[in-house]
Order: structure tokens, then C-alpha cells, then sequence
């Protein structure tokens, strides 16, 4: 039986909760472009793309720089961003960036002197300098003054540029970018391909699929020099480009190798000039087969590219971008042994993107892993958002006008539940005082049409040039959404999925993210009528901080998570709420009686939660996941 709480204590969160709507960030543009520029600024010290190392886990001074032994990997990855930004936006300072990166990726081509391709180079007189030698000292460090280089590229370094400078050229239409990468992509292959296909490491020769993808985009970019394939290549592309795939499959062990396959077969299945099921084409289907449910959204943006749309495909996609904006930037210690299921020595089913493991690009770690990371003085560059966010934009899976749960960044919204539109910019600004909620507010209606083909006006709760919040209609049909913003002038429309459940929580800073926005009472053992309320957090200005909850033997504390998509679970049993790892008691989940749209779940606080401090708080009804929030428990 839920626990009552008074009036009073319900508004202080719940009216909170409502003016928040109003400012929750949208997981698009704005954050993409946030990204960039802290790479420009932070990452690219010597022209290409490295992780900077700070003097503390809260300071903003850099004391070092680290990961420069795949720089040439992460930069080719960056290129591709920029050049499907540029693609997307037209906008000037994305063709700059895109020139700037090509003219780094030629320098870790010149600087050796003999073709071959630096993993990365660094200005010898910089302080940095001395700490990058002791980390790569083992790949070799080269002096070719005033810079020093860093050697024994690998195939997979090779893989991330010729990735990168083949999106570049398709996406970027300057002439004289195309005309520099036709000469630098030129360079990059001939150098292994003039060494019987090895690099200083000699770990070409095994791969027909790397050979294959190389040999591809040079007959797409310079068809006059790659024009014709050697005895040797023919050869070696004879045992056809499956059978590396296959054998790579059988195991999730070095899940570096997914992402290499994923930038290859981007550009071998799509330049492939046969249609219909090619070897490639095989391959490709082999290593999708294996990875499609790894929840990986740069994969999922590929396979978009390769296989054409998929609302289901699509929608995990952004939500999982969604989610990695739940991140923590740099690489603090995690460890969810006691958050998810675990079998053996990796977890059961794919971790929540925002509990994954620190890492340099997430969507090459393996989805099971269980732990890892330092003491969060490393920060990773954000490259993993970027490219496949501005890939979603150009292949159609986002778009500037999108729709999300207003309690978080979810693009999956469920009857009922309150949701945002963002990039409508209906010119108006007008807020509902009073429920039933209005379908028109300040000349603005909003439709929304289901799969099933009904259309429903939704109820309307705040208007912006920047925003609209709104309940999904009851009755929407799950599925493909279309929903269509109008001010009696224009029209604009998104898409969005809708699922029966959705379930987000609120929390108290707007973003889904940190305390949640919540309510405690403490109960008298023996009678649940003597109630006083237990303080979860306390906000000065816009941010709010959790305060510990002191739990007690003879008076149990209880709390309400305020969300949205919850009340459609199939049961209560089919909600569950873990706090830092530990399951708790659900009593109640579903509608808040006093706000439309808006959903509660009642929790008790177990004792065996003593001392746990601050703990992440993670909602699943019907086996969908939330974000996380948290709770601070003394």
C-alpha cells in the first residue's frame, strides 16, 4: 500500500519538477558542437587528436597529454565527424576544421620522411613532450626536428585515416579539399601496398577485408593510380574477406576489432560495385549478425548507412546517443558488478550506456565489461558522440526538430507520459495555468499521428521559441510516430518511437542527471500516520545537491521518484528500482495524481543500504531502463 505524503511536501517537488521542464538541454546540435570545440581547444596540441591529463580529478589544468599511440586512428574518426557536420551544416568553421585535420593527418605523413604513417608527432621543445617519449617509448620515438614522432603504426592506425579521408572527400564538396586528399590517401596506401601489404609491425599481411577496403577507396578517390590489383593482391584476396570475419566472431575478446570492421565495411560494402549479396556484402552480414544486439550506436549508424532506415534500429540509436551524454568526461573508477546481472566475468546483457567503463571511444569497449578506469584525470576527447551524432544527422535517423522524454534525454515516449519537442520555434511563448491542459496555447496545436494512422491532438503545457512541452495523447499505438507543430502559418514535423513504456526520472537539476527529484517522509514503525518529512537534497541558484539520508531501525524512511512513461507496466512486479546495486521494495509506480503526465514510484529504503553515500538510483519497468539518478545515503 503506498505511503501518503501531505500536499505541501508533494508540491515543493513536484512544482520544481515542472519548472524544470523548461530548461532541460536537448541531446542535439548544441552538444555536438560543445564537443568540438573542447577538442580544438583541449586535444589537438600538435595538430592531431590526443587525450590531455589534468593535474587532478577536479582541476582544469593540464599537466600532460596520453593515448598519443592512436592518434592517427582517433583523428581519421574525427575527420569523418567534421566532414558530416560540414555536410550536414554548411557551415564555415566545419570546412576550416575539416582542412585543419587533413593538414595534421599529412604531417604524421611527411614527418617520418619515407610515406610511412606517424601514430603521432609532438613539438620536441613542449613540456608535454618528455611524458609522451616515456609513454610510447616502446612503439619508438623518432626525431625529425622541431617535432618528434612516434612509430610502428599498426593497420589499425592506417584503417582510422583512410576511414576518415574516404567520408571526407564524399562529404566535403571543395575542390581543393578533394584535390589534397586525393594525393594524401594516395600516399597512405602506397606505403603498405610498396611493402607487400605489412607496416613496421607487419600486421597487414593476414587481412584480405583491410586490403580490399584500402585497394576500394583508392579506386574511388584515385581510379587512374589504383587501377588494376597486383599478382600479390589478388592472392592474398583470394581466400575472399569473410573468412577474417568469421574467425573474429566466435568471441567478443579484443572488441577493438568490431569497430576496425564497422569503418571498413562503411566504405567497402557501400563503394562495391557489384549489387545483390557480394562477398562483401556477406562479411558485412556476419559481423552485423554478431554485434546487432551489442546496443553500440556508431555500428547502428552504420548499418543505417549500408541497410537503409529500421524504426527500431534508428530509435535505439538515439537513445543511446542520448545516454552517452550521461557520461562523465573523464575516466573515474566504475564498477557495476553490483548494478547488473552478471554471468561469469562480464555482464549478462549489454550495461546501460551511462555505467559503462571510462574509455578512449566507448562503442569499442565491449558492452559486458564489467569495471575499469583511474581517478578521473584523463579526458576523453568525446569523438564517440560526434561521429555517429553528425552520421545520424546525414543519414536521416536524427534531425534538427526532434522529440524526448522531459525528464530526460530519451527519444522514446510512451502514452501519457510528458514529453519536449525541441526546433520547432513556433515564435510564441505562452505556459498553461490550469488542467484539463489546453490543445491549443498561444495560437500553437500539436498532432500526433501513431503508427496505426490516428491522429490525436496532444495537451499542451508550455510553448517556446526554443521548446514544447506536452502529454503524448492516450491511446497513442506503439511504434513510428509523426508528430506536427503548428501556428496557423507553418507547419513542422518530427518523428519520434512510442513505446508503452518509457520510463525517466526527473531530477532536481533539469537534465536528467544527479539527484532525483524526490520525496522522503519517515514513518513510526507500528503507525504509518506519523509521518515528517526527510530532506533529499538542497539547490542554490540552478544547482541542486543530494543531502544524506540518515536511515533508522525503528523509523523507516520511504521514498517517491518522480518520472514519466512508467504507469503503462504490464504489473507492479515488473517494476524494479535499484540503489547503488541493491534491490528495493516498489509499492507503488504509477500516475501522480495532482499533474498530468507526471508518474511516481514509491520505494522503501532498506537498512542494508547503510553507508552507502552517494548511489546511483536506476528504474526498469517491463525491462526497459531509465536514467540514472541518485540518492545519498548516510
Amino acid at each position: 500500500m503506498p505511503v501518503s505524503f501531505s500536499n505541501a511536501l508533494r508540491c515543493v517537488v513536484i512544482c520544481a519538477a515542472f519548472l524544470l521542464l523548461n530548461s532541460i538541454a536537448s541531446a542535439a546540435e548544441a552538444d555536438a558542437l560543445a564537443i568540438t570545440a573542447n577538442i580544438q581547444t583541449r586535444h589537438i596540441p600538435f595538430l592531431t587528436v590526443i587525450d590531455p591529463i589534468y593535474a587532478s580529478s577536479t582541476s582544469d589544468t593540464i599537466v600532460g597529454y596520453t593515448r598519443c599511440g592512436d592518434s592517427a586512428l582517433w583523428t581519421g574518426h574525427y575527420l569523418a565527424a567534421e566532414a558530416f557536420r560540414y555536410n550536414v551544416t554548411r557551415a564555415p568553421d566545419a570546412l576550416a576544421s575539416v582542412k585543419n585535420v587533413i593538414a595534421g593527418i599529412k604531417a604524421l605523413v611527411d614527418v617520418t620522411g619515407t610515406g610511412e604513417l606517424a601514430r603521432c608527432l609532438a613539438d620536441a621543445s613542449s613540456p608535454y613532450a618528455a611524458g609522451i617519449q616515456r609513454e610510447e617509448s616502446a612503439n619508438g620515438i623518432h626525431q625529425a626536428p622541431p617535432w618528434i614522432w612516434v612509430g610502428n603504426s599498426s593497420r589499425d592506425q592506417y584503417a582510422g585515416v583512410v576511414f576518415g579521408l574516404a567520408v571526407a572527400y564524399d562529404m566535403v564538396d571543395d575542390a581543393a579539399v578533394k584535390s589534397s586528399i586525393s594525393d594524401l590517401i594516395t600516399r597512405v596506401i602506397e606505403y603498405p601496398r610498396g611493402h607487400n601489404w605489412t607496416t613496421q609491425n607487419g600486421d597487414f599481411l593476414p587481412r584480405p577485408d583491410f586490403i580490399a577496403t584500402f585497394l576500394a577507396v583508392g579506386r574511388h578517390i584515385n581510379p587512374s593510380r589504383f587501377n588494376g590489383d597486383t599478382f600479390t593482391e589478388q592472392f592474398l584476396l583470394s581466400t575472399g574477406v569473410g573468412l577474417p570475419i568469421s574467425v573474429e566472431t566466435q568471441n567478443d575478446d579484443s572488441y577493438f576489432k568490431f569497430n576496425l570492421d564497422y569503418i571498413n565495411f562503411y566504405n567497402l560494402v557501400r563503394l562495391d560495385p557489384n549489387t545483390g549479396i557480394t562477398d562483401s556484402r556477406n562479411a558485412y552480414n556476419t559481423l552485423r549478425a554478431h554485434t546487432v544486439g551489442h546496443q553500440n550506436a556508431f555500428f547502428n549508424v552504420i548499418d543505417r548507412a549500408l541497410n537503409g532506415p529500421s524504426p527500431a534500429r534508428d530509435a535505439e540509436a538515439a537513445m543511446l546517443l542520448e545516454q552517452w551524454l550521461q557520461r562523465p568526461r573523464r575516466d573515474f573508477y566504475v564498477d557495476v558488478s553490483k548494478m547488473v546481472n552478471v554471468c561469469g566475468t562480464q555482464a549478462c546483457q549489454p550495461v546501460p550506456v551511462p555505467l559503462r567503463p571510462p574509455t578512449d571511444f566507448i562503442w569499442q569497449r565491449s558492452p559486458f565489461q564489467l569495471n575499469g578506469g583511474a581517478i578521473g584525470t584523463i579526458e576523453s576527447a568525446g569523438i564517440d558522440y560526434i561521429l555517429p551524432y553528425w552520421m545520424a544527422r546525414y543519414y536521416g535517423v536524427l534531425s534538427g526538430l526532434r522529440v524526448q522524454s522531459a525528464a530526460a534525454s530519451s527519444s522514446a515516449v510512451a502514452p501519457n507520459s510528458i514529453a519536449s519537442i525541441y526546433g520547432a520555434n513556433p515564435g510564441t511563448t505562452a505556459q498553461a495555468n490550469a488542467q484539463p491542459l489546453p490543445t491549443s496555447l498561444g495560437g500553437v496545436t500539436l498532432t500526433v499521428q501513431d503508427s496505426a494512422g490516428v491522429q490525436r491532438a496532444a495537451p499542451l503545457i508550455y510553448v517556446s521559441s526554443t521548446q514544447i512541452n506536452f502529454v503524448v495523447p492516450d491511446g497513442t499505438s506503439p511504434g513510428a510516430a509523426t508528430f506536427t507543430v503548428s501556428n496557423g502559418s507553418t507547419s513542422v514535423t518530427a518523428t519520434a518511437n512510442v513505446q508503452n513504456v518509457a520510463p525517466t526520472l526527473f531530477s532536481m537539476n533539469g537534465n536528467g542527471m544527479g539527484v532525483a527529484a524526490a520525496t522522503a517522509i519517515r514513518v513510526q514503525a507500528g503507525n504509518s500516520q506519523l509521518q515528517s518529512p526527510v530532506q533529499v537534497f538542497t539547490c542554490s541558484g540552478s544547482t541542486c545537491t543530494s543531502v544524506p539520508i540518515d536511515l533508522g531501525v525503528d523509523t523507516p524512511v520511504y521514498v517517491t521518484l518522480y518520472g514519466t512513461g512508467i504507469r503503462n507496466a504490464s504489473s507492479l512486479a515488473n517494476v524494479k528500482v535499484t540503489i547503488n546495486g541493491i534491490s528495493v521494495p516498489v509499492s507503488y509506480a504509477g500516475p501522480q495524481p495532482s499533474f498530468a503526465g507526471l508518474d511516481q514510484v514509491n520505494v522503501a529504503l532498506i537498512l542494508s543500504l547503510r553507508g552507502s553515500g552517494e548511489s546511483n538510483v536506476i528504474l526498469t519497468v517491463d525491462g526497459q531502463t531509465s536514467n540514472t539518478v541518485t540518492l545519498n545515503i548516510k
